[in-house]
């Protein structure tokens, strides 16, 4: 995917997050997540239906030109709503974490270092694990009170 230069002219200031504010937020978060792993699920089957009229054996006919076509527009498209509502998500100074798994990462400070919620779509606690930004990727601490203040 290209690079949305709305997204390059941004603040280069995080909001921080309060854990309170982080929860009263899981609602819309849920709703911004929930879009982008759909909007990447239907990411994927585009590009694989591109790829397999691209693939097609022999010389392609007119059907086959106009049926490319529309899948390269339907995958514009889609990668359009993607960027728009990543550009939703991102506004509120959150990162995408893993779009299939449902996963964002929400911005706070834990001993005066950047550190992360991590959100979690399918879980029933959305909110229930943090890392440091130096943390590798797949760091997940389990929340206490101190990240909770």
């Amino acid at each position: 995917m290209t690079l949305n230069p709305r997204r390059a002219r941004r603040r280069q200031t995080l909001r921080l997050w309060a854990f309170d504010q982080a929860q009263a937020a899981v609602p819309y978060v849920s709703s911004i997540v929930r879009s982008l792993r759909e909007r990447s699920i239907q990411l994927q089957a585009l590009r694989n239906e591109v790829t397999q009229i691209e693939n097609r054996p022999g010389r392609p006919d007119r059907r086959s030109i106009i049926s490319l076509e529309h899948a390269r527009k339907d995958l514009e498209r889609a990668e359009h709503d993607y960027a728009e509502t990543l550009d939703e998500l991102e506004a509120l100074d959150l990162q995408l974490l893993d779009a299939t798994q449902g996963q964002a990462l929400v911005p706070f400070a834990h001993d005066d270092q950047l550190a992360w919620y991590i959100f979690d779509l399918f879980d029933s606690q959305p909110i229930r694990s943090w890392r440091f930004q130096s943390d590798p990727e797949e760091t997940r601490r389990k929340l206490t009170a101190a990240q909770m203040r």
